[in-house]
């Protein structure tokens, strides 16, 4: 039995509810982006761990090297002295940066440039997160220096992830602000 559908009432305007699905297809590029960083990330680090001695060096340019160094801390070695406790916080910060950053690709998974930025920075707590759980530390081998200055600290494909990602970040909330 068919029944009819009652018309609106005069004045009123229908609300089309939204569906999800959409969402996840959208996210679908940008965690594509992540897993792809995270493979180029962990395959650079095998080749140096397997191919390298602890601390070798092979220079490539007047300022550029390839070393293989391993940190047990954050960022310029932060927390690299400590007992190993810091193995296990910076690796629940990590998993906290990637829970944030797809809740966050969820909600905004049309806005591209944040979700960049968000993709590049889960990457690399994906990255450093896997050495991290594996070696106790995270492998380093990217090596700039300038003469008379010295060597910027070492570090990987993971960490250009995360930096790049929070420039694109802040300049993302930059452009947000601007436009209002």
């Amino acid at each position: 039995m068919a029944t009819k559908k009652k018309p609106a009432p005069s004045g009123a305007t229908l609300i089309k509810r939204s569906t999800n699905k959409s969402v996840g297809a959208s996210m679908f590029p940008w965690i594509g982006l992540s897993l792809i960083i995270v493979l180029l990330d962990q395959v650079t680090k095998l080749t140096v761990e397997r191919t390298f001695a602890y601390a070798e060096t092979v220079p490539i340019t007047s300022f550029f090297n390839l070393i293989k160094v391993y940190n047990p801390g954050a960022a310029f070695s932060f927390l690299g002295d400590a007992s190993g406790w810091q193995r296990w916080l910076f690796l629940g910060i990590a998993i906290g940066a990637v829970v944030f950053c797809l809740v966050m690709m969820s909600k905004n998974a049309t806005q591209r440039l944040f979700c960049f930025a968000l993709a590049l920075i889960m990457a690399g707590a994906i990255g450093n997160g896997i050495d991290r759980v594996v070696h106790g530390h995270v492998i380093d081998f990217l090596d700039f220096y300038w003469t008379g200055i010295g060597h910027f600290p070492a570090f990987n494909i993971a960490d250009i992830g995360i930096s790049v990602g929070a420039v694109l970040f802040v300049l993302d909330e930059f452009r947000r602000v601007n436009k209002s």
